[in-house]
């Protein structure tokens, strides 16, 4: 079953290295149903897969974004208003923010994504006990 408001279908947006705040688009397609997240997408670096959990109750959400042969990036996020905004993270030092929405909201924010001054990313704070991306995948 799906919940209103992690709705499946074509989401859009950004994340931001830490180092240098540049925003970089990226594009999905995601399916949310039943406390799973998967799908697919592009960005800058490449085709990937994504692969994880949500929980409707709490607004969270957290996954693996696999880059077939290459590497992961670990997503945590909260949906608020119109998105999911987070943190994303590969191993213990490359870490930085994220946000998307469903397409069709808020797309002048992508045209403008060179113009904007840098979002600065926060740290994610630690998943509750039993809520680890790797449990239950």
């Amino acid at each position: 079953m799906e919940d209103a408001d992690f709705p499946s279908g074509p989401w859009t947006g950004y994340y931001v290295y830490d180092l240098d705040g540049k925003r970089e688009r990226m594009d999905l397609d995601l399916r949310f149903a039943d406390g799973l997240v998967s799908g697919s997408g592009t960005d800058p670096v490449g085709f990937f897969l994504v692969r994880g959990r949500y929980d409707a109750k709490e607004a969270e959400v957290w996954w693996h974004k696999t880059y077939p042969g290459r590497h992961d990036v670990y997503y945590r996020g909260f949906r608020e208003g119109r998105g999911i905004w987070g943190t994303w993270q590969i191993h213990e030092w490359w870490r930085g923010g994220f946000k998307i929405w469903p397409k069709g909201i808020g797309e002048g924010a992508v045209e403008k994504l060179e113009v904007e001054e840098p979002v600065e990313a926060h740290a994610a704070a630690p998943t509750r006990p039993g809520t680890h991306i790797e449990e239950g995948l």
